[in-house]
């Protein structure tokens, strides 16, 4: 059963769209089409909206329209390291109440993310990452680290990095560490895991930077 308001549902099907790019960079969203696509009252699509431009995914005014907020790479090494340091804690977490119904449903989500990126839909697969990581550290029971977190995402350069070349099979390999650390109930080596996962993601957008301004 989803426990969540519908505004907070609402946040996180946005959230995930973002990310995985359906919403571009500095797109505009308007909340009576969200609406109609999900089949709602305007209501929690405005509240929706507004939780997201406080978290930074979305700037403008909630009730015309607002933006997608645009990359800022600046940022993007400060929020590397505190991606490693909240979400190393978000993993200790899980693997200390992890169940055997979260170890199946969190396979089952890696399964379909690799799925995704065999057939080449990249929308699909990184939309499918970020419920990886959110059901992965729901079950760490840590919500408010999660909010914190959640803040890093919305200013992290996810599209860019799963639009490398190659990234998906590497992903895919990392993601069955992961689960294969829970099972094992091995906090030490899921926390490093999950660091590997966030450098590896990191490392392999800075080299593609690189080869791009040499070419």
């Amino acid at each position: 059963m989803d426990y969540r308001t519908k505004e907070e549902q609402v946040a996180d099907y946005l959230r995930e769209r973002i990310i995985s790019g359906v919403y571009p960079r500095g797109s505009r969203l308007k909340q009576a089409e969200i609406a109609e696509q999900l089949h709602l009252s305007i209501t929690p699509v405005r509240e929706a909206l507004k939780l997201l431009e406080a978290e930074g995914y979305i700037s403008g005014d909630s009730y015309r329209g607002a933006r997608v907020v645009p990359f800022d790479a600046s940022s993007s090494a400060e929020i590397l390291q505190l991606r490693l340091l909240l979400e190393s804690q978000l993993v200790r977490g899980a693997v200390e109440k992890v169940t055997a119904q979260d170890i199946t449903e969190l396979r089952a989500l890696a399964d379909e993310f690799e799925k995704a990126f065999d057939s080449g839909d990249r929308a699909t697969a990184r939309g499918v990452n970020y419920r990886f990581h959110r059901r992965l550290y729901d079950v760490a029971k840590m919500p408010q680290t999660l909010h914190f977190v959640q803040i890093l995402w919305a200013r992290y350069p996810f599209d860019l990095i799963n639009a490398v070349k190659g990234r998906g099979s590497e992903a895919v390999k990392e993601h069955d560490e992961i689960l294969h650390t829970l099972t094992t109930g091995d906090v030490s080596a899921a926390m490093l895991a999950m660091r590997k996962h966030i450098e590896s993601g990191w490392s392999v957008l800075k080299t593609a930077a690189e080869e791009a301004e040499e070419a």
